[in-house]
């Protein structure tokens, strides 16, 4: 049973790791920086992935990418469905 939930937890974790991600990226559009930099590459390179399809989907407004929103609000969406998930199977 622990190991069940250490799994949960880590998984929980990761999710929360990639919406901090994508909250970063944000930052980091409005601070000119070197893309290729292994950190900031490495961000870019886990969130894109994720924001995507998203930019593909909602247009930019008035200067404005709400693609990072709405990938935070989904990914959030998904991570309190796998959580459900998972703990029912442990009961």
């Amino acid at each position: 049973m622990p190991v069940s939930i250490s799994v949960i937890r880590v998984i929980d974790v990761a999710f929360e790791v990639l919406v901090w991600l994508i909250i970063i990226r944000c930052i980091l559009s409005f601070v000119r920086h070197d893309p290729y930099q292994p950190v900031f590459k490495f961000i870019y390179d886990v969130t894109e992935p994720v924001m995507a399809p998203f930019r593909r989907l909602v247009p930019v407004v008035g200067g404005l990418d709400f693609s990072p929103l709405i990938a935070i609000m989904v990914v959030e969406l998904v991570r309190r469905l796998v959580y459900a998930v998972l703990v029912n199977l442990i009961r």
